[in-house]
This record gives structure tokens, C-alpha cells and sequence, in this order.
């Protein structure tokens, strides 16, 4: 299993994924239709960038152009040096909802990625034991998808998603249908699972609060066409080691922070 590296270690400084001048385009008829342009973006292993943006930005585009599901029309994707165009086990994506088997029990949506990859029973076992433990769901394992919150569904999701060691987990507003009380335990316990594997994690989020509150990077994008316009270091990374959300929201410098985020947003 993963150990987890400290915080500044030389993990932070290996590149682990380089988007290099991605561009979308659809055409309809005579129509052409610009989604994304010259998007470059480099992500460190250990990275947690969070993705803000209006509605109708590109930013779940993007997402499926590093899962490999929308090929670029200009640029290219590598990840640990390859070039990536099809979807494979370096990326794991936890979707809005989570699409869980509702037939299979939590423990064997959790099992199915390694298993599909051929790993042997006991080293499934003791997979399904380490992740469904790292996400509070050793209790629920023999229960189905329908016998389970919305929450715990969700990380399951996630439990499923690392248990398949990709190398980069891309999350596409995976909070958004949970209720505020739900959402903020999610949180807590997403930060603690990066934590504790150091997975590479691309966010997206139209929370501004939340984006400052998980990410190690953020990165805002404008629309028409889709691209990166600001990229930041989050100073509030790690943050939730330190304080509780509700008493980091109300600091002076993370509100002011939030303010420049949203007015960057806006800009458009």
C-alpha cells in the first residue's frame, strides 16, 4: 500500500501529467465551434488542483480530455512521460454521481477495477479492506448501493477509483448533489484520503470555498473559447490540518482570497 510522503517533499516537484496547447473544437455543418484553447498545464505528483470556472467554460471537457474520452483537437496529454489518448488505469475519474453497480455490495464495486485488472483474490481482499477502511466503510461492505446515503455512495466512488491505483484521480464536481452538512464531511475526509496516498488529484468545483479549502493549486478558466486564465498557489493548502473549515472561512486572508477568486471568475 501507499506510504505517505511528507508535505515538501520531491514528490511535489516531479510532473506527473503535461497538458500542452489543448485545443477543442466541434463542427456542425459550415459551423465551428471553439470549446477549449491552448490550454497548458503541468501537474505534480502529490498535486491537488481544483478547476473554477462559469457554467459553459470547458472545464468537464478538459476533464474528458484527461481521461481520455474527448480526443484534443490541437495539443496532446502524457502522463508519467506517455502519451495518453484513450482511457486506461494511470486515470481514475470519480464522476458528479456515482454510478455504482447497483447489483455488486460496497465491497465488490470496490473490488471490480482490481479485479478487472487480474489481481489475485487475497490481493483484492486486502485492497478492498485497506480502502473501504480509509473511507469509513468497513460496516457498510456487504450492504448494496441502495442501502447507503448519498455520502457514503459517494465514497464508495472513491474507494472503487483508488483501489484501481491510478496514477492521477480526476473529480468532476463530485460534492455538488450532496447536502452542505454532507458535503463538508466529504470534504474533510477527501483531504484526509489525499493525505494519506498522495494521489494526484485534478478537482473540479464551482465552490470557491471548497476549492481553497482542498487544493494545493488552483487554476480559474474564462469561456468562449474555454481557457486558463489565473493559476495560484493555494496559501490555504493543508489548511484543514490545522483549523476547522468554519473557523478558516471567517480569517481575514481566506476571505479575501475568496474575493479575488470570485472577482477573477467574473471577470469574463
Amino acid at each position: 500500500m501507499e506510504v505517505p510522503a511528507p508535505e515538501n517533499s520531491s514528490l511535489e516537484k516531479t510532473i506527473i501529467c503535461q497538458l500542452q496547447g489543448i485545443g477543442v473544437s466541434f463542427s456542425s455543418g459550415s459551423e465551428r465551434t471553439e470549446v477549449l484553447r491552448d490550454i497548458n498545464l503541468n501537474m505534480n505528483l502529490g498535486d491537488f488542483v481544483c478547476v473554477l470556472g462559469a457554467s459553459g467554460c470547458g472545464k468537464t471537457t478538459l476533464l474528458r480530455v484527461l481521461a481520455g474520452y474527448q480526443p484534443p483537437t490541437t495539443g496532446s496529454v502524457t502522463v508519467s512521460g506517455k502519451r495518453h489518448s484513450k482511457p486506461d488505469a494511470d486515470v481514475g475519474v470519480v464522476f458528479q454521481h456515482p454510478n455504482l453497480f447497483p447489483w455488486l455490495s460496497i465491497a465488490k464495486n470496490v473490488e471490480f477495477g482490481p479485479k478487472m485488472q487480474g489481481v489475485s483474490k487475497l490481493e483484492r481482499q486486502k485492497k478492498v479492506a485497506y480502502y473501504l477502511d480509509m473511507v469509513g466503510l468497513i460496516d457498510a461492505a456487504k450492504l448494496l448501493p441502495h442501502q447507503i446515503s448519498g455520502g457514503m455512495k459517494q465514497r464508495t466512488a472513491i474507494a472503487r477509483t483508488l483501489a484501481a491505483d491510478p496514477k492521477i484521480v480526476l473529480m468532476d464536481e463530485p460534492f455538488s448533489a450532496l447536502d452542505a452538512l454532507t458535503r463538508e464531511s466529504m470534504q474533510s475526509h477527501l483531504q484526509d484520503i489525499w493525505e494519506r496516498t498522495q494521489k494526484t488529484i485534478f478537482f473540479i468545483t464551482h465552490d470557491v470555498e471548497e476549492a481553497l479549502l482542498l487544493s494545493t493549486r488552483i487554476v480559474v478558466m474564462h469561456s468562449h473559447p474555454g481557457r486558463i486564465v489565473k493559476i495560484v498557489d493555494n496559501p490555504f493548502a493543508h489548511g484543514l490540518k490545522k483549523q476547522s473549515a468554519a473557523s478558516l472561512r471567517v480569517t481575514p486572508d481566506f476571505i479575501q482570497m475568496r474575493e479575488q477568486l470570485v472577482a477573477c471568475i467574473h471577470q469574463e
